[in-house]
């Protein structure tokens, strides 16, 4: 069901996007757009390849959707979008409106059971201190037959630290402490707090054991199609793929 998205997965789309992700604080704009292109192509793929239909009429539930960056793009792709954020200065970071959006953790979302067709997530189960207890509500509240598609930044990857790295790699209270003495003020994203080691290995191991969805693939998000073969190799799959996809659809 990943073919389609395959054919996207370039080497030029990788640059692109590594180019762009230079900018994600200094220019929100310009990062989260380009990430939420990217997005909508990705989730469009694997939703057509799993039921052979587009986006249209769909509804997509993003879990950790900040600001609500996504919402045009989905949009404009026909389908309904409802962002859910737990941190109100999150949600007007970027002074957008967004109708729909609600408050709410990912840990218990506002949603009834079986209620979205899609359910997504990028780049934020490394925030959350019970990744896996979000992963577990993401598939509750998606309609069965629907996709769950959970994207996040692994830690031993480069890009683990957030703006901390790569000293995260020597310990991620100590990446924390050095960034403070440094810039003088702490990092967005603090070790411990609002940033927690998350792997590829802790990822797999609970979309094989998921009770109520099916396990349909992974991959690495940022990488060329011909790159893929990494997430097959353990420990080699936590330094080099960066970012994990975790495909699933429900019972």
């Amino acid at each position: 069901m990943t073919r389609r998205f395959g054919r996207r997965a370039t080497l030029k789309r990788s640059f692109g996007l590594l180019s762009d992700f230079r900018h994600e604080q200094t220019a929100p704009d310009l990062f989260y757009g380009a990430l939420a292109r990217d997005s909508v192509e990705l989730i469009g793929d694997l939703y057509g390849g799993l039921t052979e239909s587009d986006l249209t009429g769909t509804t997509v539930l993003d879990v950790g959707g900040g600001p609500g960056y996504f919402a045009d793009v989905f949009q404009q792709a026909g389908a309904r979008y409802v962002p859910v954020e737990p941190d109100p200065s999150e949600m007007h970071a970027a002074g957008l409106a967004v109708g729909g959006a609600v408050r709410g953790s990912g840990l218990a979302l506002p949603f009834r059971t079986s209620s979205v067709d899609i359910c997504f997530s990028s780049n934020v189960a490394e925030h959350v201190s019970e990744p896996w207890a979000m992963a577990d509500e993401m598939v509750r509240v998606t309609k069965p037959g629907g996709l769950i598609v959970l994207s996040y930044t692994l830690w031993w990857g480069p890009f683990g630290g957030h703006e901390t790295g790569p000293w995260h790699a020597l310990g991620g209270e100590y990446a924390a402490r050095r960034y403070l003495r440094k810039n003088g003020r702490e990092p967005k994203n603090r070790y411990g707090v609002s940033l927690f080691k998350v792997g590829a290995a802790d990822g797999l191991r609970w979309a094989r054991r998921a009770p109520d969805a099916d396990f349909l693939a992974a991959f690495p998000r940022y990488h060329p199609r011909w790159a893929w073969w990494m997430v097959r190799i353990p420990g080699l799959r936590e330094f080099l793929v960066s970012n994990l996809v975790l495909v699933m659809r429900k019972h």
